[in-house]
């Protein structure tokens, strides 16, 4: 399964399927589904990065219902005046995305915020749902959940049962010293030389193994380093061990923001797409197959892209190098040999 932070990197291979049984103890196992991060905003403002814990830049943002979309709605969703909003963010989260913020309560991040913001255009109240990744999904599969927001990456394969609206490219990133030259320029060559980490049975590692094989074949090396644990990456990395780290492009994002005070700060270097140089990967709302919610959701999307809201969105959270320049319903995912 590639994703969730594509959950590539910080949870790996998780599938979407699980008991039904489990269902009411996921869906309302957390503080999520009444502290929303929300409960200050003013009529007409979504207050962006609350609680982030320094993850993001607490951002004010004026958004209100657009008539026009909110009735594109199956008529069950408008008449309820909630747009109940699933996370899969137990049990740890997976900042910057989802967690429980700085009150160690309030569920907070990049995604649940989005959520919040596409509720406002169509004049419904949001609730979010935080569960367990499988019991997401079975709370979309059972109507209890209307749209997911929580990293997950368009396939082939999830379209038999789901549907989508794209909002973020799925990218992986190389993550360096601020003091480091070194960028990467999207073509492999420039890692010739280079020492870079990875976390084992990640999306980005089969990646790089790959790029490490086509340079071997030039006679040029890359060599690529694991480690038992982040905390063991980034002391290579600030120890000059390594030359940059390979990994999901939120968690670099996330990591990028708490050093950014210390004596080692840290920056991105570059992206790639994590469905690998023939196809743009992409992170979507999720719907289920046929419910009618996916095109107003896009719609919605499409509104906060023109109206400038989403790239304030993505600014707070030092996410911009993600951003998409339009949403789309169901475009092509990663395929059915890669899904």
């Amino acid at each position: 399964m590639p994703t969730h932070i594509s959950r590539r990197s910080l949870i790996r291979g998780i599938t979407a399927a699980t008991a039904v049984a489990s269902l009411a103890a996921g869906l309302g196992a957390c503080g999520g589904d009444s502290d929303a991060a929300a409960t200050t905003d003013t009529a007409g403002t979504v207050t962006v990065g609350q609680l982030s814990n320094g993850a993001a830049r607490q951002t004010g943002l004026k958004v209100s219902e657009v008539k026009s979309i909110s009735a594109e709605l199956p008529a069950s969703v408008r008449r309820s005046g909630k747009l109940e909003i699933g996370v899969g963010a137990l049990p740890d989260g997976f900042p910057p995305l989802a967690y429980i913020g700085s009150d160690q309560k309030t569920l907070t991040g990049a995604e649940p915020d989005f959520g919040r913001l596409v509720a406002a255009v169509l004049g419904l109240k949001p609730e979010l749902k935080n569960s367990t990744w499988e019991n997401m999904f079975v709370g979309i599969d059972s109507g209890k959940v209307d749209v997911a927001f929580a990293n997950i990456t368009d396939t082939e394969e999830r379209k038999k049962k789901y549907d989508f609206a794209s909002y973020r490219k799925d990218n992986v990133g190389f993550e360096v010293l601020k003091k480091s030259t070194w960028n990467f320029d999207g073509d492999y060559e420039n890692l010739a030389g280079k020492t870079v980490a990875v976390d084992n049975g990640t999306n980005q590692e089969k990646i790089l193994l790959e790029w490490q094989t086509r340079l071997k074949k030039e006679g040029k090396q890359l060599t690529v380093k694991h480690f038992a644990s982040k905390n063991s990456t980034y002391l290579a990395l600030t120890g000059g061990k390594i030359d940059a780290y390979f990994a999901a492009n939120p968690g670099v994002a996330y990591h990028v923001t708490q050093t950014a005070t210390s004596p080692n700060p840290t920056r991105s270097a570059g992206t790639f797409s994590g469905a690998g140089v023939s196809l743009q990967g992409l992170i979507a709302a999720t719907t289920k197959k046929d419910s009618g919610v996916a095109k107003p959701v896009a719609d919605a999307i499409n509104y906060l892209i023109e109206n400038g809201q989403y790239a304030k969105w993505l600014s707070a959270w030092n996410l911009s190098n993600e951003a998409v320049s339009k949403a789309e319903v169901n475009p092509a995912g990663l395929p059915l040999d890669n899904s």
